[in-house]
């Protein structure tokens, strides 16, 4: 389970349409403000102000996050368990929000607009 979480949180099936950077904090609050980020079992708000709550799979997920050049940085802990530190691009399709880990090279998640 952690690992799942790890990526921000799940991986998600490709679609056939295109996602958009995100290059800005601007533009990530603009998107994230008010709303909470979910998929089955994850509900999380991520805040303006650089916090992130919320619960997944039952248990409390918590951390803070800052935009550094055009990446989401993010410290992520579920429940007790410390998943440290990841630096993700972040892009955008409608309602949906895709994180990939390591500066765009690693695993992604999507997760949707509430």
């Amino acid at each position: 389970m952690p690992f799942l979480l790890s990526i921000f949180l799940i991986a998600a099936p490709v679609s056939a349409s295109a996602f958009e950077a995100v290059l800005t904090r601007d533009a990530f609050v603009t998107l994230v403000q008010d709303r909470a980020l979910t998929r089955m079992g994850i509900a999380l708000d991520v805040s303006g102000g650089g916090v992130i709550e919320g619960r997944a799979f039952g248990r409390p997920v918590t951390g803070d996050w800052e935009w550094r050049d055009r990446y989401f940085c993010r410290t992520l802990y579920f429940g007790q368990r410390d998943l440290g530190a990841n630096c993700q691009t972040v892009e955008v399709r409608g309602d949906t929000l895709r994180f990939t880990l390591d500066q765009g090279r690693g695993d992604f998640a999507d997760l949707t607009l509430r």
